[in-house]
This record gives C-alpha cells, structure tokens and sequence, in this order.
C-alpha cells in the first residue's frame, strides 16, 4: 500500500480475503496488504499456474476423480 510494486511466488498463498482491502496471507503466516483486488489476484495466480504448468496438473488429476 506504500506504492512499492512487489512480487512473491503464489506457490505459498494460502488465503486471500477481501473485507474491503485485499489480504493475502501466506503458508507462513505472513500477511501482505495489496492494492489489487481479490479477483484481480485471484486471475493473475492461476495465470502463474498455467504458465508453469501447475494448472494442467490440477485438471488433470480431479478429471481422474470423476
């Protein structure tokens, strides 16, 4: 929220809530006050997701499940 553009991997995003300013939490705890909203986020991770490949993974393994 200083303005200071930040990126971290969203590998280890493990909830983010919007109540209204967006909050990410992270799978250690960390907490990051963003400017983007929860959508906003939301899209852009599973953007990351599928330029890795993580995403396909996913699919593919619930597909295994129906």
């Amino acid at each position: 929220m200083n303005g200071q553009p930040f990126t971290f991997n969203a590998i280890y995003i493990e909830h983010i809530q919007s109540n209204p300013d967006t909050t990410i939490t992270t799978t250690s705890g960390r907490t990051f006050l963003v400017k983007e909203s929860e959508e906003e986020v939301v899209r852009q991770v599973k953007k990351f997701y599928q330029q890795i490949g993580l995403l396909r993974v996913v699919d593919k393994v619930g597909e295994k499940d129906r």
